[in-house]
């Protein structure tokens, strides 16, 4: 099956699904005393806020990351012109809105949970569901019409891969490359993230841990928020890869596959 063929605005136009992971385990570790929950939204709001900015056909939507479900947290495309021109710098109106439901959802999601993981770990976020709900959205914009912004996906993930979800991520990023669209990864928990490695080099996207949280809006705002044409110019970071990750979920074996393909 041939990729879906599409017609764009303009080569800077952009569509942003941000994947947030908003697993209370992983929050509620000890890694939240030196980088909090509240403090990386304070950074991914503005963010979006400046994407929105660069550009007024751009496109912005957050898709939360559970541990035991997702859901749609924001989405520009519905916003108002009183929305778009509200002039309250410290607080657009599109943040109440999207800081609403995601206190909604978080509430949603800690009711589905149970104590097993509080007790043996942090546990893993549903990162494969929030994969396929991204990719399921931007179908739908692609079949909206001939002309939409250039889709990307953006994982800001802290969570621990879950083994369990091994098929069903890399079923995603497969389709995710059959349809020309880029895995942006953003890696602020402890360690490095296997599948989302192999889904940002698989799919052409960029990749990258920051070291220094404090400064996470300058790492998103340098580097991820660059449109695809623009990228072809600059130089981004490069792929680092771990092999010892990828021995504990056999993800070697995968990558041959993609070296034979």
């Amino acid at each position: 099956m041939a990729p879906i063929a599409s017609k764009l605005y303009t080569d800077d136009v952009s569509l942003v699904v941000l994947l947030l992971d908003t697993n209370p385990y992983f929050w509620n570790s000890s890694f939240s005393s030196s980088f909090s929950f509240s403090d990386s939204l304070s950074h991914v709001l503005s963010f979006v806020n400046s994407i929105l900015l660069l550009n007024q056909l751009n496109q912005v939507v957050i898709i939360a990351t559970g541990h035991n479900t997702c859901g749609y947290i924001f989405d520009s495309s519905s916003l108002t012109s009183t929305d778009q021109n509200s002039n309250d710098v410290k607080m657009p109106a599109f943040c109440s809105q999207a800081l609403k439901k995601l206190e909604k959802f978080i509430d949603e999601d800690e009711s589905l949970g149970d104590t097993v993981n509080g007790i043996n770990g942090v546990g893993s976020s549903l990162l494969s569901g929030s994969l396929s709900m991204a990719l399921c959205y931007i179908q739908r914009i692609f079949r909206s019409g001939p002309l939409h912004p250039q889709p990307r996906i953006l994982c800001l993930h802290g969570s621990p891969d879950g083994p369990e979800q091994y098929v069903a991520v890399m079923n995603s990023i497969f389709s995710a490359q059959r349809s020309m669209v880029p895995i942006d990864s953003c890696v602020i928990g402890t360690q490095h993230s296997a599948f989302l490695q192999q889904a940002s080099y698989i799919t052409g996207g960029v990749y990258l841990k920051p070291q220094q949280l404090d400064g996470l809006f300058q790492y998103l705002s340098t580097v991820f928020a660059t449109d695809l044409h623009s990228r072809n110019f600059i130089q981004l970071p490069k792929h680092v890869f771990l092999p010892q990750k990828y021995d504990r979920y056999g993800l070697h074996m995968f990558g041959m596959l993609v070296n034979i393909l």
